[in-house]
């Protein structure tokens, strides 16, 4: 079980940050989120086979090189609490999104009605995850939308420690704007830290009004080492 003090970050999120940065630069980091103990532990349980419910080699699809495990219902409480807890300080933002790129779209304000949804649509498989890299393993640029529901935020907490346990692999977002060049951000995480980036697209604010940006993430080769991300994605996959 992870501290009451983690939970507390998640009401004292500073949604005014968040959006300011979401707006100006694709992401928001939040320092620290777990401890290297934490980080240690879910390390470890990814041996752990009766967690998970697919391990997925990303070669094999061409997504990439190195692999990830989706945890398996019921979710270890841990990775629910940090599922549930966060999505309550995001729905809001999501909705104001939503106004903003003019879109009827609203939702619910407690994450298990937003499960439901899922589940109704037929997405039902949980989708947080593990993904392990090791030396010139890497992620090809993507988006997890897993199905016709998503959520416009997701997390992903780096569990291993830079120039220690790794080298290279940094966590790359790239914005996709119209009539530009897209534009590329390389997000610097120290063990422990979550970034909360959008899973899709974005609003920006234009001389003509609002428009919106597509926005893709991926790891950059990791050179030496082995690197842990632990993702917490807010729908679940059909």
């Amino acid at each position: 079980m992870f501290p009451a003090s983690v939970f507390a970050d998640a009401q004292a999120l500073d949604i005014k940050a968040l959006a300011h940065d979401l707006n100006e630069q694709g992401w928001h980091v939040v320092p620290q989120l777990l401890s290297p103990e934490q980080c240690a532990a879910l390390r470890h349980n990814y041996r752990c086979d009766d967690r998970y419910r697919s391990t997925v080699v990303m070669q094999r699809h061409g997504f990439g090189r190195g692999e990830y495990r989706y945890f398996r219902y019921p979710l270890p409480d841990p990775i629910a609490q940090l599922r549930t807890r966060y999505y309550v300080p995001l729905a809001g933002l999501a909705n104001e999104w939503m106004q903003r790129t003019g879109k009827e779209q609203a939702y619910p304000a407690d994450h298990a009605t937003f499960i439901e949804q899922c589940h109704a649509r037929g997405q039902q498989r949980p989708t947080p995850l593990i993904l392990r890299y090791r030396t010139g393993d890497f992620n090809c640029l993507h988006q997890d939308l897993y199905g016709e529901v998503h959520f416009p935020f997701q997390m992903a907490i780096l569990l291993s420690e830079p120039g220690c346990d790794f080298h290279g692999g940094d966590f790359v977002i790239t914005e996709q704007r119209p009539r530009m060049q897209s534009r590329a951000h390389v997000v610097p995480l120290g063990i422990g830290d979550a970034v909360i980036f959008p899973v899709n697209e974005a609003p920006r604010d234009g001389t003509r009004g609002t428009y919106r940006v597509k926005l893709r993430h991926g790891v950059s080769v990791v050179r030496s080492g082995e690197r842990f991300t632990l993702g917490i994605i807010f729908h679940d996959a059909s």
